[in-house]
């Protein structure tokens, strides 16, 4: 029988296994991880909203199922959190908005009832950036999550408190979405792993706020998880149309069993040529391009250009997309009053972040003509092009997932424009798995990376697999 610890280091499909095999049950495994999210929340504020009496009620009677010879699925009886952002039966769902503070979903969203339906029991929703677009995780509503290796920094956004839960070690995986890095700059800043599908291969549907037309397919959905083995199974659950999400596609996943790391092609790109990388970040980079190398694929290092301009070309394709406005998303269907807003943020008074405010400034000041942003989204076609020619069948990339280790609190707002990394890749539309690499000297999570083809999601996690084999990946942190 596994100890309690072995059960909070575990993936989701060990414990599936153990629960099937008779080696534990849910109600052990649950009580488990409700006890560790009791230990460790009051530090970081991850979870803003539970249900652990109806998560012990749904284990015991996954139980009671499996007593009688039937399972739900394949993570029968395992425990998960959810981005607060995806409806959850009778849970908040707020996306840290203050206007939305008393909403409660009245259903599931079409991934959340996907997981519940393949055995998953939901411990409770995750805390966000306000209105899920900002770098650190921050609201009015629930406030601030701090990150488990040291409470003084960042989580990342806007799925920050789903990678704070899972890097803490309290969740075996969760549930996030990414339109700039939202799932991959948690998954990052938290040491855990995080995969953001191909555009358009898990439907976005019951999601506040959401992307509208083409930036449909730049918005992902997608898993978080301690372990990497559960990256595939959890994207299989999740993938598929659901009739809604008119940006979703019928897609074959491939298998990463069948991925011959030693035959793959490597671009290793160890910056985008305009914001330098920490030093621990290269090093930790160039050890994972030579242990590839070393097995016998193939390394190139060829700068690519155009990735210096990875923030005006996602600001740009975002645009073109058209949709509903930050601004008016903000004023809650009406274009927030700014000058009054920023009066009252002085005054502490607002309801609003000072990173919400600012980017509905940003948005309304954009210093770009129509000549430039078309310039911006003719680039970034003409990158996409070429990613997807230099990666082919056989091809990944190692980027960096972010310029240095989780800043301190309130730090993004000094530079606030250096998510180019990972948004640059959402309207690139491929395949991006963000694995950690131990930690730094200052014990921050370490990182990186990597980027195929469009529906090569099976290659990047393949690649994410080996990469724990070697280094080791999520390291556990002693949260206090």
């Amino acid at each position: 029988m596994p100890t309690p610890s072995e059960t909070l280091r575990a993936s989701g499909i060990q414990l599936a296994r153990w629960i099937r095999d008779g080696d534990t049950t849910s109600v052990e495994v649950v009580d488990a991880h409700i006890a560790e999210v009791e230990r460790v929340n009051p530090v970081i504020n991850a979870v803003v909203h539970a249900r652990f009496d109806a998560a012990r009620e749904e284990a015991a009677a996954a139980d009671a199922r499996l007593a009688e010879g039937t399972t739900d699925g394949p993570l029968h009886g395992v425990p998960c959190t959810i981005k607060e952002c995806f409806a959850v039966q009778g849970m908040s769902w707020t996306s840290g908005h203050v206007p939305r503070k008393d909403v409660r979903a009245e259903t599931d969203a079409v991934t959340v009832a996907r997981l519940k339906g393949a055995g998953a029991i939901v411990l409770g929703v995750t805390n966000v950036s306000e209105l899920c677009m900002w770098l650190e995780t921050n609201n009015r509503v629930y406030g601030r999550t701090n990150n488990p290796y040291n409470a003084d920094h960042i989580v990342g956004g806007s799925s920050g408190g789903e990678g704070a839960i899972v890097g803490a070690g309290a969740s075996p995986f969760g549930l996030g979405a990414d339109v700039g890095g939202s799932i991959r700059m948690p998954a990052f800043f938290n040491g855990v792993f995080g995969h953001k599908p191909s555009g358009g291969i898990v439907p976005n549907s019951g999601q506040f706020p959401i992307a509208e037309n083409e930036a449909l397919r730049y918005l992902t959905t997608g898993p978080l998880a301690r372990k990497a083995e559960d990256l595939m199974p959890l994207l299989r659950i999740l993938a598929g149309p659901d009739g809604e999400d008119a940006g979703c596609e019928e897609r074959e996943l491939g298998d990463p069993g069948t991925v011959d790391i030693t035959a793959l092609r490597v671009l290793d790109i160890p910056d985008d040529g305009r914001t330098s990388v920490h030093p621990e970040l290269r090093a930790a980079q160039r050890k994972v391009a030579d242990h590839l190398g070393g097995l016998g694929a193939t390394v190139v290092r060829e700068p690519i250009q155009s990735l210096r301009h990875g923030v005006e070309i996602w600001s740009a394709m975002l645009d073109a997309a058209g949709g509903t406005k930050f601004g008016t998303l903000l004023g809650s269907g009406q274009s927030v009053g700014l000058m009054r807003q920023m009066l009252l943020w002085a005054l502490g008074r607002s309801p609003h972040t000072l990173p919400a405010l600012g980017l509905a400034g940003i948005e309304r000041l954009s210093g770009l003509t129509a000549g430039q942003l078309a310039k911006f989204v003719t680039m970034g076609q003409e990158l996409r092009a070429e990613l997807e020619e230099r990666l082919g069948t056989d091809g990944v990339m190692l980027y960096p997932s972010f310029p240095e280790p989780a800043p301190r609190h309130y730090r993004p707002l000094l530079r606030p424009l250096r998510f180019g990394y990972t948004a640059l890749l959402n309207v690139m539309q491929v395949p991006v798995t963000q694995v950690p690499l131990g930690l730094s000297t200052r014990g921050l999570p370490l990182g990186v990376q990597v980027v195929g083809a469009h529906g090569n999601d099976h290659m990047t996690i393949a690649v994410a697999q080996e990469l724990e084999r070697a280094f080791g990946g999520w390291v556990q942190p002693a949260v206090t």
